[in-house]
């Protein structure tokens, strides 16, 4: 029951929906760009499906190496293209590549190379590939490339990085789909489409909550301003809606039946955001620690006390905070990390549990 809180279809995002179909459909790329948990991936994975699109998706974090990305790009191929008739043509291709195709894994054939070979040609070889697939099968690739600056973590001389964004402005069928928490200035200077995804206004997010609880058998009270409440938690931010919505779910399970029509009241939203931030404390401590200490003193000055202008004098003098180019060092990189809007928004925090969780602490 608890999976009806996840949203099916994509919820809340039409209009920028259809920009991304209008995007694949001229084979173009793009950059889709918000904080974590705000429906980017899911965006593009959507859009893809509609336009019968084959999606890979690399994320940079996880690839610590050259190897690493080579064995996620390789392993990304062979799932996208998994027919029989799609392998003989991967099988084919792989005749003249230092590589092979090894039918004999299970349960999914994997594209191969004998230990020590050299990581460039297969780099060519395996990301020209996509290309020549879509010209010979007369379909349309779409290659997610997710948290893209992290490739610079082992990419020193940047060799990498040019070849790929040639490939990105070269490959005519097939379209990258760049995830950013805010567009790089490379990605501007290249004139990428930016869609941007703004948390979600309450007036849209509100008739899918208020859907998904009745498929689960609750409502909100309308009496002690439940509904008001959870939409104050969750501050449009998707991710955090839906884990809240699953957490009173549960909640509710635990302790049965208060109401014979099953109310949500007010003090049970709150309760259930305190007990969900209570178990994410470990991973929101570690999260502050990893900060430098002056994004870590405005992220905790925001908390407490928000405002559209932590740049002016009276909020500096009053929360104690670095001045000049220090401060607006704080912010940007807060931006950066997904955890603050920027200022067309207020400089809010984007992670409302966090905040939430932030808030508890410091009173």
């Amino acid at each position: 029951m608890s999976n009806s809180f996840v949203p099916e279809p994509l919820i809340c995002r039409e209009t920028e929906l259809e920009r991304v179909g209008n995007l694949l459909r001229q084979d173009s790329d793009f950059v889709v760009t918000g904080v974590s948990g705000s429906g980017r991936r899911t965006l593009i994975r959507t859009a893809a499906r509609q336009q019968a699109s084959r999606c890979l998706e690399i994320d940079f974090l996880r690839c610590r190496s050259a190897g690493q990305f080579l064995r996620f790009l390789a392993d990304e191929l062979t799932n996208a293209f998994s027919a029989p008739e799609e392998l003989a043509s991967l099988q084919q291709w792989s005749v003249n590549q230092p590589l092979i195709l090894d039918l004999s894994l299970a349960p999914q054939p994997r594209l191969v190379w004998p230990t020590g070979s050299k990581e460039w040609p297969l780099f060519e070889g395996l990301l020209a590939l996509p290309q020549q697939l879509a010209e010979a099968l007369n379909c349309q690739v779409v290659i997610m490339f997710h948290n893209f600056p992290h490739l610079r973590s082992w990419d020193r001389q940047g060799k990498w990085e040019t070849y790929l964004r040639q490939e990105i402005e070269r490959q005519s069928r097939v379209s990258y789909a760049l995830v950013a928490t805010v567009a790089e200035p490379w990605m501007i200077a290249s004139q990428l489409p930016v869609i941007h995804l703004d948390p979600i206004p309450d007036v849209e997010l509100q008739p899918w909550i208020i859907s998904s609880m009745a498929t689960a058998g609750l409502k909100f009270d309308p009496e002690s301003g439940s509904l008001e409440l959870f939409l104050s938690c969750v501050q449009g931010h998707l991710r955090d809606a839906i884990t809240l919505a699953r957490r009173i779910w549960l909640d509710y399970q635990a302790i049965g039946p208060q109401h014979p029509d099953g109310l949500v009241l007010a003090h049970q939203v709150y309760g259930s955001t305190l007990s969900l931030v209570q178990d994410m404390s470990v991973t929101f401590e570690a999260l502050l620690l990893l900060l430098p200490p002056t994004q870590a003193r405005v992220l905790e000055s925001l908390a407490v006390d928000p405002t559209d202008s932590p740049q002016a004098s009276a909020y500096i003098k009053k929360h104690q905070l670095s001045r000049g180019g220090g401060l607006q060092g704080a912010l940007n990189g807060l931006e950066q990390k997904g955890l603050i809007h920027g200022p067309q928004s207020g400089y809010r925090i984007a992670l409302p549990l966090f905040n939430f969780w932030l808030k508890q602490r410091l009173r």
